[in-house]
């Protein structure tokens, strides 16, 4: 029978909100894959939705690697004292950020919330010598590299396609690509899986080890069986109820987007998720797919990306890690005068 120390009950609440954090990472960021698709009418709503719940599930189940760089890399979780307080500070802060931007309406990150919210919480638990820099530095320069390089390929890659399907009719090459934009559209909710579930995964092993509760494999952090199970469930679980909200901005706000577009956004962000996904760095899902969707406006006629709405996304990406690192150092404070 489970001994419910205070240690065990923390632990409890921590995989709670964990949990409860991939199911809103899930409806806040089921935009990123299907907003395109359901704005081009390649799919309905439903459809998209269950499709994006699908391949979130199948890739969340897929990889393990970013879960080890977000539970190992940015602090020592097995030198860490009151790791499990740490983890809810970072929770906490994370949840309430994703919750403040959903409600109005901008696409933030995800992982910049959980991943500033990690690095306040040490710093605000453990000081700053207690960031494991090399590894921090690493996340946070994938983060910003990689809405960039994506906003390159998707300006390449709407070039090259608009270039072969020059000389086609209009209307047989926009049945062709609503066809192509399912594939892609499945695509990208694989990568989307792929990345973004592991890091729930990743800070729930984080949790466990810095609690005691899970050993160093060989100077790894391995990852139990049923925290992948969970975090791919409630990613899946919040996928299904989708985020309207969001959907609005990124299908139609930021520029209007046509099949061939769509296509292209779609194709490239996926790319650029799985070549990440691929070296165990997490990248923030919504940058890259609102990168990738600036890149193929920008390249077919500048003034058709509608650069206020795109301002304002971007100044919201620049504002969240300090702004969930200082929420999560005030956070456990909190937490540590009444656990």
């Amino acid at each position: 029978m489970l001994n419910l120390t205070p240690d065990v009950i923390i632990l409890i609440l921590v995989v709670i909100m964990a949990l409860s954090f991939d199911f809103i990472n899930g409806f806040h960021d089921t935009a990123n894959a299907i907003a395109t698709s359901v704005s081009t009418r390649a799919l309905s709503p439903r459809t998209a939705i269950i499709l994006a719940s699908l391949f979130n599930l199948i890739g969340a189940l897929t990889y393990t690697g970013v879960a080890k760089t977000i539970g190992g890399k940015i602090a020592d979780p097995f030198k860490l004292e009151n790791g499990l307080v740490i983890v809810l500070a970072a929770l906490t802060s994370a949840i309430l950020w994703n919750l403040i931007t959903w409600w109005f309406g901008i696409p933030s990150s995800s992982s910049h919330a959980l991943i500033g919210g990690v690095a306040g919480a040490v710093v605000g638990a453990a000081g700053l010598g207690s960031i494991n820099m090399e590894g921090f530095v690493s996340i946070v320069q994938a983060l910003i590299v990689s809405p960039i390089i994506a906003f390159v390929v998707g300006f390449i890659i709407i070039k090259i396609i608009s270039f072969l399907v020059a000389n086609m009719a209009y209307h047989r090459t926009n049945r062709s690509f609503r066809w192509l934009q399912v594939l892609a559209a499945s695509w990208q909710s694989f990568s989307h899986g792929a990345n973004d579930a592991q890091k729930t995964m990743g800070i729930i092993a984080f949790a466990l080890a810095s609690g005691g509760f899970l050993a160093s494999e060989n100077g790894d952090l391995p990852i139990p069986l049923w925290v992948k199970l969970s975090a791919a469930l409630a990613m899946a679980l919040g996928t299904s109820f989708g985020g309207w909200r969001i959907i609005k901005t990124m299908g139609g706000k930021i520029m209007k987007i046509k099949p061939i577009s769509g296509f292209s956004a779609d194709l490239s962000s996926a790319l650029i998720i799985t070549i990440f996904t691929h070296f165990k760095l997490p990248v923030s899902t919504t940058h890259v797919i609102t990168s990738s969707i600036l890149g193929v406006g920008a390249s077919q006629k500048f003034s058709a990306v509608k650069w206020g709405v795109a301002g304002r996304i971007i100044v919201t990406w620049i504002v969240t890690l300090p702004a969930t690192a200082l929420l999560a150092a005030a956070s456990y404070v909190v937490y540590d005068v009444f656990l």
